[in-house]
């Protein structure tokens, strides 16, 4: 994560802000007081809040371990040729 100052940050606010949203990378902002902030699009945010509830969920969790495990030993669900065609619209 890249970091600068306060003031590097308010001379280049309009940049700055564009950069972190379209490069999808939270910017650190450091401050004199100890009290930093990360600057992060609103897209971004939602996401790491997604990401969060499901690693605190412990059943989703254990439906995630369960999916790779069918996966990995490939004892999993396996859709018709129908069932593929109605998902990908062929």
């Amino acid at each position: 994560m890249e970091t600068v100052s306060v003031n590097v940050f308010r001379d280049n606010l309009k940049t700055l802000v564009e950069d972190a949203i379209s490069r999808h990378e939270p910017l650190r902002v450091s401050r004199r007081s100890g009290q930093d902030f990360v600057v992060m699009s609103a897209q971004d945010w939602e996401r790491e809040q997604e990401t969060l509830h499901v690693l605190q969920n412990s059943s989703l969790m254990q439906q995630i371990a369960d999916s790779m495990k069918t996966h990995t030993e490939r004892t999993g669900y396996t859709p018709t040729k129908e069932q593929l065609d109605e998902i990908t619209g062929i």
